[in-house]
């Protein structure tokens, strides 16, 4: 009837390209119990030779279950697809064993094609995982989809069928789809299969193992330096150097893997919608994985991070400090690359992070900010969001080197708009900014903390006896701080609180303060040290020995060969690594001091600079 409407569902395409499925599923369901099912639970144990060996026997079939395992993996996505293509290259020559993954790889590409241009299928398993494909998608917006798709395949994090079904949605041809997935699939499939080879010519003893060791690392070596070239070649280039690099989004993909079986920190960033992009990001800075945290936060765009200058000279650092860029500072000194850096990251529009105390906090307490920014900030023109972290202090204290897994919450305390700041002097802002983001880790009342060696390390920041005066006899070990002058024991709870008259390390510290503050005039700190120099590129200019000397007017530092002061009122603090080392910048190169002897004294060097500067405030 010229009125009746055409059923759409029910079209001939989407009549054949059901046939097809079903004969894929008959096919699976034809091989699945004699071979597949058994293969599968192979995989579960790991059983690589077992599947080698089952393989073999089942001849013909067997390559076909390759080709099918192969499909099923591309579509259900968690499937790992480098179990059946170890086990092909363990059971068929190269030129067999890669044609059959590849093809397994077509095959699921093309179910997964069907499902969603024929069915408008749509895949949970996906949608929970798309979350990295879409960075990357955003990242690379002005690339064609087929070199994207190109770059998805080489990324080792992303699994074969998430990019299918993401092809899938695109505009993509089915032609060209299909060209894209056959082709970019080869250079993983090759590593996976020679890997095999390697592995049956070590089974049957041609090769022994430590050279199956180093060809499965030369083969992974190749794959990631292709890897890195393509990405650097056609992708990055636009974006390289900034925080849209997808090194950027690599780095942080590998710190979650190393911050596996830790609490991810509790976000609250519901202020940040407030926050008029780009914007400064400042938050207190209470242990060195302080930056995976703020990584949580849901910024329009990856925020930049000011970090210590010589830590982007480390060789391989610096390469990724480089790409993802990061923005190097002298710490305590005039830095103008560093903020014309900053202006031209803010000018493309991206946040960029600051840690305003430019240090670790020492014991918890948020460090006063000795270098000014108030002025600064107000010059660049944008929103401010204040980030306070709290609960990662005793995950990694400065003064001990073993991280644990404690809970940590990040809040956006207040974001300032740029109208506010504009009104305020650069003095009442610099005021709110420590008001809002100061914190004490002690007062965390509600926290408990199952430890067993809390004190581990703690005489590296309570160099001093508070009972007694006694300097660099203090010892921890387990729960328990020790005194081996006095004998004084002060142990820690489960709330890193101390079980006696002195409640707190804070309070611990102070003591020690006060002790100092009282000798501070006559005060004069020498050392036998081990001196290295740095350039600005983190070239060796020094490795000799001298000695160290500190009085309430200035710093000097005599060799040999090398001598030189600074006036305190040019080193505002001193970072420090605790019992092993404290640095300063002069002549715009950097001096790391070893102490010969006690370097638990490296704390009280830093702690004489906060006081002489705050003596200093204070007039």
């Amino acid at each position: 009837m010229a009125g009746r409407k055409k059923n759409k569902f029910f079209t001939a395409e989407r009549i054949a390209m059901a046939i097809i499925l079903v004969i894929i599923v008959l096919l699976f369901v034809y091989f699945a119990k004699d071979i597949m099912v058994p293969l599968f639970k192979m995989q579960l144990d790991g059983d690589t030779a077992g599947a080698s060996e089952l393989l073999k026997k089942t001849g013909i079939a067997g390559g076909i279950s390759v080709i099918l395992i192969e499909a099923l993996q591309m579509v259900v996505i968690f499937i790992s697809a480098e179990f059946i293509q170890i086990s092909s290259g363990l059971s068929y020559p190269i030129y067999l064993s890669l044609p059959l993954c590849d093809i397994g790889i077509c095959l699921g590409a093309t179910i997964i094609f069907l499902l969603v241009r024929v069915f408008n299928y749509k895949s949970s398993t996906y949608e929970k995982r798309r979350g990295a494909i879409d960075k990357i998608a955003s990242a690379a917006q002005d690339r064609n989809t087929v070199l994207l798709l190109y770059l998805l395949f080489f990324m080792p994090f992303i699994p074969f069928g998430a990019i299918c079904y993401y092809g899938s949605s695109t505009k993509l041809s089915y032609g060209k789809y299909m060209l894209t997935v056959a082709t970019s699939a080869i250079p993983s499939v090759v590593v996976s299969v020679l890997i095999g080879q390697a592995g049956m010519a070590f089974l049957s003893s041609n090769i022994p193992l430590w050279l199956l060791v180093v060809i499965v690392i030369i083969l992974s070596i190749a794959l990631f330096a292709l890897i890195y070239w393509f990405m650097h070649k056609f992708v990055l280039k636009d974006t390289d150097k900034t925080p849209a690099s997808l090194y950027y989004d690599i780095f942080f993909a590998v710190i979650k893997i190393l911050h596996i079986g830790r609490k991810k920190p509790v976000i609250d960033d519901v202020l940040l919608n407030e926050a008029e992009a780009p914007y400064l990001i400042l938050a207190n800075h209470e242990n060195s994985e302080d930056y995976s945290y703020l990584y949580y936060l849901a910024n329009p765009k990856n925020p930049s991070c000011l970090i210590n200058e010589h830590y982007c000279n480390i060789p391989l650092f610096k390469t990724v400090v480089k790409h993802c860029g990061f923005i190097p500072k002298k710490l305590f000194t005039t830095d103008f690359r560093a903020a014309m850096k900053l202006r031209t990251l803010i000018r493309k529009g991206h946040p960029v992070l600051i840690y305003p105390e430019g240090r670790l906090s020492p014991d918890g307490r948020t460090n006063k900010i000795v270098e000014k920014g108030g002025e600064f900030y107000k010059k660049l023109g944008t929103d401010i969001a204040l980030v306070k972290i709290e609960g990662g202090y005793y995950a990694k204290p400065k003064w001990r080197r073993r991280a644990y897994s404690t809970e940590v919450d990040v809040t956006v305390k207040r974001v300032l708009k740029k109208s506010e700041i504009a009104s305020m002097s650069g003095e009442e802002l610099d005021r709110i900014i420590y008001e809002t983001l100061y914190t004490d880790a002690s007062l965390l009342t509600n926290r408990r903390y199952r430890q067993r060696d809390k004190a581990a390390g703690l005489e590296r920041l309570l160099y001093r006896c508070a009972d007694c005066g006694a300097l660099y006899t203090t010892k921890g070990k387990g729960n328990t701080l020790i005194c081996r002058s006095c004998g004084a024991v002060h142990t820690l709870d489960e709330r890193y609180h101390f079980t006696d008259s002195i409640k707190t390390i804070p309070a611990y510290y102070d003591a020690i303060r006060a002790m100092e503050e009282k000798e501070l005039d006559s005060l004069t700190l020498s050392s036998k040290v081990k001196m290295k120099a740095f350039s600005g590129k983190g070239k060796t200019l020094k490795n000799e020995e001298g000695e160290a000397t500190l009085d309430k007017d200035c710093f000097r530092y005599k060799s040999a060969s090398t001598e030189f002061t600074v006036p305190v009122e040019k080193l505002p603090a001193l970072e420090y690594k605790c019992g092993k080392r404290f640095e300063l910048y002069h002549g715009g190169n950097l001096y790391y001091f070893y102490p010969k002897e006690d370097p638990v004294q490296v704390a009280r060097w830093a702690l004489i600079i906060d006081t002489l500067t705050d003596k200093r405030i204070k007039k």
